[in-house]
Protein backbone atom coordinates (compact mmCIF):
# COMPACT_ATOMS: atom_id res chain seq x y z
CA UNK A 1 0.00 0.00 0.00
CA UNK A 2 1.25 3.29 -0.29
CA UNK A 3 2.09 5.39 2.59
CA UNK A 4 3.69 9.15 2.59
CA UNK A 5 3.92 11.45 5.32
CA UNK A 6 3.85 15.25 5.78
CA UNK A 7 5.88 16.32 8.68
CA UNK A 8 5.40 20.32 9.70
CA UNK A 9 7.45 21.68 12.32
CA UNK A 10 5.52 23.87 14.86
CA UNK A 11 8.28 26.35 14.70
CA UNK A 12 5.30 28.89 13.17
CA UNK A 13 2.21 28.71 11.56
CA UNK A 14 1.60 26.73 8.19
CA UNK A 15 3.09 28.15 6.00
CA UNK A 16 2.04 28.26 2.32
CA UNK A 17 5.20 25.76 1.07
CA UNK A 18 4.19 23.39 3.63
CA UNK A 19 0.31 23.09 2.84
CA UNK A 20 1.78 22.85 -1.36
CA UNK A 21 3.66 19.97 -0.14
CA UNK A 22 1.03 18.30 2.03
CA UNK A 23 -1.90 18.60 -0.63
CA UNK A 24 0.52 17.03 -3.17
CA UNK A 25 1.08 14.00 -0.43
CA UNK A 26 -2.36 13.85 -0.54
CA UNK A 27 -3.03 13.91 -3.95
CA UNK A 28 -1.20 11.40 -4.57
CA UNK A 29 -2.27 9.11 -1.51
CA UNK A 30 -5.91 9.42 -2.84
CA UNK A 31 -5.11 8.85 -6.61
CA UNK A 32 -3.65 5.07 -5.24
CA UNK A 33 -5.49 4.58 -2.65
CA UNK A 34 -2.80 4.75 -0.08
CA UNK A 35 -3.01 6.36 3.63
CA UNK A 36 -1.88 9.83 4.21
CA UNK A 37 0.36 10.16 7.81
CA UNK A 38 0.70 13.42 9.40
CA UNK A 39 3.53 13.73 11.86
CA UNK A 40 4.67 16.64 13.72
CA UNK A 41 8.38 17.23 13.95
CA UNK A 42 8.50 18.31 17.36
CA UNK A 43 11.90 17.39 18.09
CA UNK A 44 13.53 20.80 18.33
CA UNK A 45 11.83 21.36 22.02
CA UNK A 46 13.76 25.01 22.21
CA UNK A 47 11.93 26.39 19.03
CA UNK A 48 8.44 24.66 18.97
CA UNK A 49 5.39 26.86 20.56
CA UNK A 50 1.60 25.56 21.35
CA UNK A 51 0.74 28.12 19.11
CA UNK A 52 2.71 27.00 15.99
CA UNK A 53 0.87 23.88 16.46
CA UNK A 54 -2.31 25.11 16.70
CA UNK A 55 -1.79 27.09 13.89
CA UNK A 56 -0.59 24.05 11.75
CA UNK A 57 -4.30 22.39 12.91
CA UNK A 58 -6.02 25.36 12.45
CA UNK A 59 -4.58 25.96 8.43
CA UNK A 60 -4.76 21.92 7.86
CA UNK A 61 -8.39 21.66 9.47
CA UNK A 62 -9.45 24.79 7.07
CA UNK A 63 -8.54 22.60 3.93
CA UNK A 64 -10.35 19.79 5.26
CA UNK A 65 -8.58 17.21 3.25
CA UNK A 66 -7.81 15.20 6.59
CA UNK A 67 -5.08 12.42 6.77
CA UNK A 68 -5.54 9.22 8.24
CA UNK A 69 -3.10 8.65 11.17
CA UNK A 70 -1.13 11.60 13.54
CA UNK A 71 1.67 11.17 15.31
CA UNK A 72 4.08 13.83 17.48
CA UNK A 73 7.86 12.85 16.52
CA UNK A 74 8.53 13.62 20.81
CA UNK A 75 6.51 10.64 21.56
CA UNK A 76 8.70 8.39 19.53
CA UNK A 77 11.94 8.92 21.23
CA UNK A 78 12.43 5.45 21.82
CA UNK A 79 12.26 4.17 18.00
CA UNK A 80 14.88 6.80 17.36
CA UNK A 81 17.29 6.15 19.76
CA UNK A 82 17.20 2.41 19.22
CA UNK A 83 17.86 3.13 15.49
CA UNK A 84 21.19 4.84 16.91
CA UNK A 85 21.93 2.51 18.72
CA UNK A 86 21.52 -0.33 16.17
CA UNK A 87 23.29 1.49 14.02
CA UNK A 88 26.11 2.05 16.85
CA UNK A 89 26.16 -1.15 17.40
CA UNK A 90 26.93 -2.21 13.17
CA UNK A 91 29.46 0.42 13.35
CA UNK A 92 27.58 2.65 11.27
CA UNK A 93 27.77 5.14 13.77
CA UNK A 94 30.03 6.27 16.69
CA UNK A 95 30.42 8.56 19.78
CA UNK A 96 31.74 11.69 18.85
CA UNK A 97 32.92 13.29 22.94
CA UNK A 98 34.75 16.14 20.72
CA UNK A 99 32.86 19.57 23.07
CA UNK A 100 30.48 21.44 21.15
CA UNK A 101 30.66 25.39 20.77
CA UNK A 102 28.53 27.23 22.65
CA UNK A 103 27.18 28.70 19.23
CA UNK A 104 27.65 25.93 17.29
CA UNK A 105 24.88 23.15 17.17
CA UNK A 106 25.84 19.57 17.75
CA UNK A 107 23.95 18.54 14.28
CA UNK A 108 26.19 20.94 11.95
CA UNK A 109 29.98 20.63 11.24
CA UNK A 110 32.31 22.23 13.45
CA UNK A 111 34.77 25.03 12.23
CA UNK A 112 35.12 26.29 8.69
CA UNK A 113 35.52 24.63 5.27
CA UNK A 114 34.28 21.53 4.26
CA UNK A 115 34.59 19.72 7.79
CA UNK A 116 33.68 15.84 7.17
CA UNK A 117 34.50 14.45 10.04
CA UNK A 118 36.83 14.25 13.54
CA UNK A 119 39.45 11.42 12.79
CA UNK A 120 40.33 10.67 16.06
CA UNK A 121 36.31 10.05 17.23
CA UNK A 122 35.55 7.71 14.01
CA UNK A 123 39.45 6.06 15.46
CA UNK A 124 38.03 6.05 19.25
CA UNK A 125 37.33 1.57 19.77
CA UNK A 126 34.63 0.48 20.93
CA UNK A 127 35.74 -0.39 24.19
CA UNK A 128 37.23 3.11 24.61
CA UNK A 129 33.75 4.57 23.48
CA UNK A 130 32.03 2.31 25.51
CA UNK A 131 34.16 3.36 28.67
CA UNK A 132 33.96 7.08 28.29
CA UNK A 133 30.32 6.91 28.10
CA UNK A 134 29.63 4.59 31.09
CA UNK A 135 32.08 7.16 32.81
CA UNK A 136 29.40 10.19 31.82
CA UNK A 137 30.99 12.09 29.04
CA UNK A 138 29.26 13.69 26.92
CA UNK A 139 28.60 12.85 23.25
CA UNK A 140 27.04 13.00 20.33
CA UNK A 141 26.25 10.01 17.94
CA UNK A 142 27.64 10.51 14.57
CA UNK A 143 26.90 8.57 11.32
CA UNK A 144 29.90 7.00 10.06
CA UNK A 145 30.02 7.75 6.69
CA UNK A 146 32.41 5.40 4.45
CA UNK A 147 35.56 7.35 2.98
CA UNK A 148 37.77 4.23 2.23
CA UNK A 149 37.05 3.61 -0.75
CA UNK A 150 34.34 6.05 -0.74
CA UNK A 151 31.17 5.14 -3.10
CA UNK A 152 28.53 6.91 -4.93
CA UNK A 153 25.28 7.42 -3.24
CA UNK A 154 22.30 7.43 -6.02
CA UNK A 155 18.65 7.17 -6.38
CA UNK A 156 16.22 8.48 -9.10
CA UNK A 157 14.35 11.51 -8.21
CA UNK A 158 10.72 11.31 -9.00
CA UNK A 159 11.03 14.91 -10.36
CA UNK A 160 14.62 15.79 -10.71
CA UNK A 161 15.16 12.57 -12.17
CA UNK A 162 18.66 10.51 -11.30
CA UNK A 163 21.14 11.89 -8.49
CA UNK A 164 24.39 10.82 -7.27
CA UNK A 165 27.05 11.95 -4.83
CA UNK A 166 30.04 10.70 -3.36
CA UNK A 167 30.12 9.52 0.48
CA UNK A 168 33.50 11.32 0.41
CA UNK A 169 31.65 14.74 -0.32
CA UNK A 170 29.35 13.79 2.75
CA UNK A 171 30.19 14.70 6.52
CA UNK A 172 29.95 12.24 9.26
CA UNK A 173 26.30 14.30 10.17
CA UNK A 174 24.86 13.78 13.56
CA UNK A 175 21.93 11.40 14.80
CA UNK A 176 21.86 11.97 18.13
CA UNK A 177 22.28 14.88 20.50
CA UNK A 178 24.14 15.10 23.56
CA UNK A 179 20.98 15.70 25.26
CA UNK A 180 20.00 12.31 24.17
CA UNK A 181 17.26 14.04 21.12
CA UNK A 182 17.46 13.10 17.56
CA UNK A 183 18.17 15.09 14.92
CA UNK A 184 16.39 15.73 12.20
CA UNK A 185 17.97 12.89 10.25
CA UNK A 186 16.98 10.06 12.76
CA UNK A 187 13.95 10.95 13.19
CA UNK A 188 12.51 11.44 9.97
CA UNK A 189 14.69 8.31 8.69
CA UNK A 190 13.66 5.86 11.75
CA UNK A 191 9.91 7.03 11.38
CA UNK A 192 9.89 6.50 8.04
CA UNK A 193 11.11 2.66 8.59
CA UNK A 194 9.04 2.26 11.54
CA UNK A 195 6.24 3.81 9.63
CA UNK A 196 6.64 1.71 6.35
CA UNK A 197 6.72 4.78 4.41
CA UNK A 198 6.74 4.11 1.03
CA UNK A 199 6.97 7.32 -0.83
CA UNK A 200 9.01 10.34 0.45
CA UNK A 201 7.05 13.64 -1.20
CA UNK A 202 8.58 16.77 0.08
CA UNK A 203 10.63 19.85 -0.47
CA UNK A 204 13.41 20.51 -3.31
CA UNK A 205 15.37 22.04 -0.28
CA UNK A 206 15.60 18.41 1.14
CA UNK A 207 17.06 16.81 -2.05
CA UNK A 208 20.55 17.15 -0.96
CA UNK A 209 19.04 15.43 2.50
CA UNK A 210 18.30 12.46 0.80
CA UNK A 211 21.85 11.03 0.55
CA UNK A 212 21.91 10.93 4.28
CA UNK A 213 19.19 9.68 4.35
CA UNK A 214 19.78 6.86 2.04
CA UNK A 215 22.61 5.74 4.11
CA UNK A 216 20.71 5.42 7.03
CA UNK A 217 18.29 3.69 5.40
CA UNK A 218 20.99 1.20 4.70
CA UNK A 219 22.76 1.10 7.80
CA UNK A 220 19.38 -0.37 8.97
CA UNK A 221 18.91 -2.64 6.07
CA UNK A 222 15.61 -1.49 5.83
CA UNK A 223 13.89 -0.98 1.82
CA UNK A 224 14.29 2.56 0.12
CA UNK A 225 10.92 4.91 -0.14
CA UNK A 226 10.55 6.62 -3.28
CA UNK A 227 11.40 9.87 -2.92
CA UNK A 228 9.95 12.93 -5.16
CA UNK A 229 11.02 16.51 -4.19
CA UNK A 230 8.70 19.51 -4.88
CA UNK A 231 9.76 22.82 -6.88
CA UNK A 232 10.00 25.86 -3.92
CA UNK A 233 7.63 28.41 -4.15
CA UNK A 234 9.17 32.15 -4.54
CA UNK A 235 8.35 35.78 -4.19
CA UNK A 236 8.14 37.90 -7.30
CA UNK A 237 12.48 39.08 -6.73
CA UNK A 238 13.20 35.02 -6.83
CA UNK A 239 13.79 35.07 -2.70
CA UNK A 240 12.50 31.94 -1.25
CA UNK A 241 8.95 32.51 0.57
CA UNK A 242 9.91 33.47 4.00
CA UNK A 243 7.68 34.27 7.05
CA UNK A 244 10.55 36.63 8.48
CA UNK A 245 11.42 38.46 5.08
CA UNK A 246 7.08 38.66 3.44
CA UNK A 247 5.02 38.20 6.85
CA UNK A 248 1.69 37.05 6.16
CA UNK A 249 1.58 36.50 2.88
CA UNK A 250 3.29 32.93 3.55
CA UNK A 251 0.43 32.24 5.86
CA UNK A 252 -2.74 29.84 4.61
CA UNK A 253 -4.64 31.16 7.27
CA UNK A 254 -3.88 34.81 5.40
CA UNK A 255 -6.40 33.42 2.37
CA UNK A 256 -8.62 31.87 4.91
CA UNK A 257 -9.10 35.16 6.10
CA UNK A 258 -9.25 37.25 3.33
CA UNK A 259 -12.36 35.46 2.35
CA UNK A 260 -11.14 32.16 -0.22
CA UNK A 261 -12.95 29.01 -0.19
CA UNK A 262 -10.47 25.96 0.58
CA UNK A 263 -11.33 23.94 -2.71
CA UNK A 264 -9.86 27.29 -4.35
CA UNK A 265 -7.07 27.80 -2.52
CA UNK A 266 -6.04 24.11 -3.27
CA UNK A 267 -6.16 24.78 -6.98
CA UNK A 268 -4.37 27.45 -6.69
CA UNK A 269 -1.86 26.10 -5.32
CA UNK A 270 -1.68 22.87 -6.86
CA UNK A 271 -1.25 25.02 -10.42
CA UNK A 272 2.11 26.07 -8.55
CA UNK A 273 4.29 23.88 -9.64
CA UNK A 274 2.26 21.07 -11.37
CA UNK A 275 -0.36 21.05 -14.56
CA UNK A 276 -2.66 18.91 -16.12
CA UNK A 277 -1.90 17.71 -19.84
CA UNK A 278 -5.12 19.29 -20.82
CA UNK A 279 -3.72 22.58 -19.13
CA UNK A 280 -6.98 23.23 -17.28
CA UNK A 281 -7.01 25.50 -14.57
CA UNK A 282 -10.26 25.39 -12.61
CA UNK A 283 -10.78 22.07 -11.42
CA UNK A 284 -12.26 20.55 -8.36
CA UNK A 285 -10.71 18.17 -5.65
CA UNK A 286 -11.88 15.24 -7.88
CA UNK A 287 -10.80 16.29 -10.93
CA UNK A 288 -7.47 17.51 -9.21
CA UNK A 289 -7.02 13.69 -7.85
CA UNK A 290 -8.15 12.28 -10.78
CA UNK A 291 -5.38 13.99 -13.06
CA UNK A 292 -3.01 14.82 -10.29
CA UNK A 293 0.81 12.59 -11.25
CA UNK A 294 4.19 12.95 -10.14
CA UNK A 295 5.24 13.52 -14.13
CA UNK A 296 3.39 16.98 -14.05
CA UNK A 297 5.34 18.38 -11.32
CA UNK A 298 7.56 20.91 -12.38
CA UNK A 299 11.45 20.98 -12.09
CA UNK A 300 11.39 25.40 -11.88
CA UNK A 301 10.23 26.88 -8.92
CA UNK A 302 6.78 28.67 -8.64
CA UNK A 303 6.41 32.61 -8.11
CA UNK A 304 3.48 33.60 -5.78
CA UNK A 305 2.50 37.16 -7.04
CA UNK A 306 1.94 39.92 -4.37
CA UNK A 307 3.18 42.98 -3.57
CA UNK A 308 3.26 45.35 -0.47
CA UNK A 309 0.04 46.68 -1.20
CA UNK A 310 -1.76 43.64 -1.79
CA UNK A 311 -0.51 39.77 -0.62
CA UNK A 312 -3.04 38.30 -2.53
CA UNK A 313 -2.00 36.31 -5.77
CA UNK A 314 -4.56 38.13 -8.99
CA UNK A 315 -4.14 34.29 -9.86
CA UNK A 316 -5.43 33.06 -6.53
CA UNK A 317 -8.60 35.36 -6.54
CA UNK A 318 -9.49 34.85 -10.03
CA UNK A 319 -9.59 30.88 -9.50
CA UNK A 320 -11.53 31.65 -6.04
CA UNK A 321 -14.12 33.97 -7.60
CA UNK A 322 -14.68 31.13 -10.33
CA UNK A 323 -15.14 28.56 -7.87
CA UNK A 324 -17.23 30.62 -6.11
CA UNK A 325 -19.97 30.68 -8.94
CA UNK A 326 -19.83 27.05 -9.82
CA UNK A 327 -19.83 25.12 -6.39
CA UNK A 328 -23.46 23.85 -5.33
CA UNK A 329 -25.29 26.61 -3.21
CA UNK A 330 -25.84 24.12 -0.98
CA UNK A 331 -22.01 23.61 -0.22
CA UNK A 332 -21.92 27.99 0.00
CA UNK A 333 -24.49 29.00 1.68
CA UNK A 334 -23.19 27.95 5.07
CA UNK A 335 -19.97 29.50 4.17
CA UNK A 336 -21.48 32.68 3.59
CA UNK A 337 -23.67 32.37 6.46
CA UNK A 338 -20.86 32.12 9.13
CA UNK A 339 -18.98 34.90 7.09
CA UNK A 340 -22.07 37.24 7.25
CA UNK A 341 -22.64 36.42 10.71
CA UNK A 342 -18.43 36.61 11.83
CA UNK A 343 -19.14 40.41 10.28
CA UNK A 344 -22.39 40.99 12.44
CA UNK A 345 -24.70 40.66 9.59
CA UNK A 346 -28.02 38.40 9.92
CA UNK A 347 -28.66 36.34 7.03
CA UNK A 348 -32.23 35.27 6.46
CA UNK A 349 -33.46 32.31 8.55
CA UNK A 350 -35.74 31.19 5.56
CA UNK A 351 -33.00 29.00 4.02
CA UNK A 352 -34.73 28.94 0.37
CA UNK A 353 -34.75 32.38 -0.10
CA UNK A 354 -31.21 32.54 1.26
CA UNK A 355 -30.12 30.11 -1.15
CA UNK A 356 -31.66 32.22 -4.00
CA UNK A 357 -30.55 35.61 -2.52
CA UNK A 358 -27.03 33.92 -2.62
CA UNK A 359 -27.20 32.31 -6.45
CA UNK A 360 -28.40 35.66 -7.67
CA UNK A 361 -25.42 38.08 -6.40
CA UNK A 362 -22.30 35.68 -5.97
CA UNK A 363 -21.64 36.00 -9.63
CA UNK A 364 -19.93 39.31 -9.02
CA UNK A 365 -18.02 38.58 -6.35
CA UNK A 366 -14.52 37.31 -5.84
CA UNK A 367 -14.57 36.42 -2.24
CA UNK A 368 -16.74 35.58 0.82
CA UNK A 369 -15.96 38.82 2.41
CA UNK A 370 -17.63 40.59 -0.66
CA UNK A 371 -21.30 39.07 0.29
CA UNK A 372 -20.84 40.91 3.44
CA UNK A 373 -19.48 44.27 2.14
CA UNK A 374 -20.32 44.49 -1.33
CA UNK A 375 -23.32 42.41 -0.72
CA UNK A 376 -24.10 44.33 2.62
CA UNK A 377 -27.64 45.61 1.23
CA UNK A 378 -28.49 42.18 0.81
CA UNK A 379 -28.48 41.07 4.47
CA UNK A 380 -28.82 44.47 6.29
CA UNK A 381 -30.86 48.16 6.15
CA UNK A 382 -27.30 49.83 6.94
CA UNK A 383 -25.57 49.91 3.60
CA UNK A 384 -23.30 52.74 1.55
CA UNK A 385 -24.45 54.32 -1.41
CA UNK A 386 -22.04 54.68 -3.84
CA UNK A 387 -20.89 58.13 -5.61
CA UNK A 388 -21.96 56.40 -9.08
CA UNK A 389 -25.35 55.11 -7.26
CA UNK A 390 -25.93 58.70 -5.93
CA UNK A 391 -25.82 60.40 -9.26
CA UNK A 392 -28.77 57.55 -10.57
CA UNK A 393 -31.18 58.37 -7.28
CA UNK A 394 -30.32 62.58 -7.97
CA UNK A 395 -31.31 62.62 -11.75
CA UNK A 396 -34.62 64.58 -12.65
CA UNK A 397 -38.00 63.12 -11.36
CA UNK A 398 -36.30 59.79 -10.14
CA UNK A 399 -36.90 59.45 -6.66
CA UNK A 400 -40.90 60.50 -7.07
CA UNK A 401 -41.09 57.86 -9.42
CA UNK A 402 -39.23 55.68 -7.12
CA UNK A 403 -41.97 56.70 -4.53
CA UNK A 404 -44.57 55.39 -6.92
CA UNK A 405 -43.56 52.58 -7.73
CA UNK A 406 -43.10 51.72 -3.69
CA UNK A 407 -47.24 52.47 -3.93
CA UNK A 408 -47.72 49.97 -7.23
CA UNK A 409 -45.69 46.90 -5.45
CA UNK A 410 -47.37 47.16 -2.43
CA UNK A 411 -50.97 47.04 -4.45
CA UNK A 412 -49.50 44.40 -6.40
CA UNK A 413 -50.77 41.09 -5.22
CA UNK A 414 -48.16 39.79 -6.87
CA UNK A 415 -44.18 39.61 -6.26
CA UNK A 416 -41.71 37.99 -8.65
CA UNK A 417 -39.63 39.44 -11.05
CA UNK A 418 -42.36 39.18 -13.34
CA UNK A 419 -44.75 41.41 -11.78
CA UNK A 420 -42.11 43.79 -10.62
CA UNK A 421 -40.98 44.28 -14.32
CA UNK A 422 -44.83 44.94 -15.71
CA UNK A 423 -45.30 47.63 -12.57
CA UNK A 424 -42.03 49.18 -13.66
CA UNK A 425 -42.82 49.40 -17.19
CA UNK A 426 -46.16 50.28 -17.18
CA UNK A 427 -45.03 53.41 -14.53
CA UNK A 428 -42.37 54.47 -17.18
CA UNK A 429 -45.28 54.04 -20.51
CA UNK A 430 -47.73 56.11 -17.98
CA UNK A 431 -45.40 58.84 -17.00
CA UNK A 432 -43.25 58.91 -20.51
CA UNK A 433 -39.85 58.25 -18.88
CA UNK A 434 -37.54 56.01 -20.52
CA UNK A 435 -37.50 52.64 -18.36
CA UNK A 436 -33.60 52.14 -17.73
CA UNK A 437 -34.30 55.76 -15.47
CA UNK A 438 -36.65 54.11 -13.17
CA UNK A 439 -34.39 50.78 -13.14
CA UNK A 440 -31.29 52.43 -12.74
CA UNK A 441 -32.24 54.75 -9.60
CA UNK A 442 -34.33 52.07 -7.94
CA UNK A 443 -31.25 49.96 -8.03
CA UNK A 444 -29.26 52.73 -6.76
CA UNK A 445 -32.15 52.39 -3.80
CA UNK A 446 -32.20 49.26 -2.96
CA UNK A 447 -28.71 48.24 -3.06
CA UNK A 448 -26.33 51.58 -2.86
CA UNK A 449 -24.77 50.49 -5.81
CA UNK A 450 -24.90 51.79 -9.87
CA UNK A 451 -24.40 47.99 -11.06
CA UNK A 452 -24.95 44.58 -9.98
CA UNK A 453 -27.15 41.41 -10.64
CA UNK A 454 -30.50 41.46 -13.26
CA UNK A 455 -32.68 44.84 -12.05
CA UNK A 456 -35.70 42.81 -11.27
CA UNK A 457 -33.52 40.05 -9.67
CA UNK A 458 -32.72 42.71 -7.22
CA UNK A 459 -36.14 43.48 -6.07
CA UNK A 460 -36.68 39.80 -5.05
CA UNK A 461 -33.49 39.49 -3.58
CA UNK A 462 -34.34 42.40 -1.24
CA UNK A 463 -37.88 41.46 -0.11
CA UNK A 464 -41.19 43.19 -0.89
CA UNK A 465 -41.06 44.82 2.48
CA UNK A 466 -37.47 46.23 2.49
CA UNK A 467 -38.30 47.20 -1.05
CA UNK A 468 -41.20 49.12 -0.33
CA UNK A 469 -39.41 50.74 2.80
CA UNK A 470 -36.14 51.64 0.87
CA UNK A 471 -38.03 53.04 -2.47
CA UNK A 472 -40.04 55.36 -0.10
CA UNK A 473 -36.96 56.49 2.03
CA UNK A 474 -35.04 57.98 -0.64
Amino acid sequence: MTRARFAPSPTGYLHIGSAHTFIFNWLYVRKHQGKLVLRIDDTDVDRNTQASLDSIYDGLNWLALGWDECYRESDRLEVHRKLADELLAKRFAYRDFTPAAADVPEDRPHGEGPWLCNPDMRALSGEESDRRAAAGEPFVIRFRVQRDPAYEVAFHDEVYGPQSKLTADIEDFALLRSNGLPTYHLASCADDIDMKITHVIRGQDHLSNTFKHILIFQGANAPLPRFAHLPLLIAPDGSKLSKRKHGPVVSVTTYRDKGFLAVAYINFLCLLGWSPKDNREQMTLYELTSAFNLDGVHRSNAVVNFSEADPIDPKALWLNSQHLRSIPVAVLAPLVRKTLEEQGLEPPADEVFFHHVIDTIRTRFSTLLDFATKGRAYFSDDYPIEKQALEKLDAPGARELLHELANRIESDPEFTEASVERDLRKLAEERGVKAGLIINSSRAALTGQPVGPSAFAVFTCIGRERVIRRLRKV
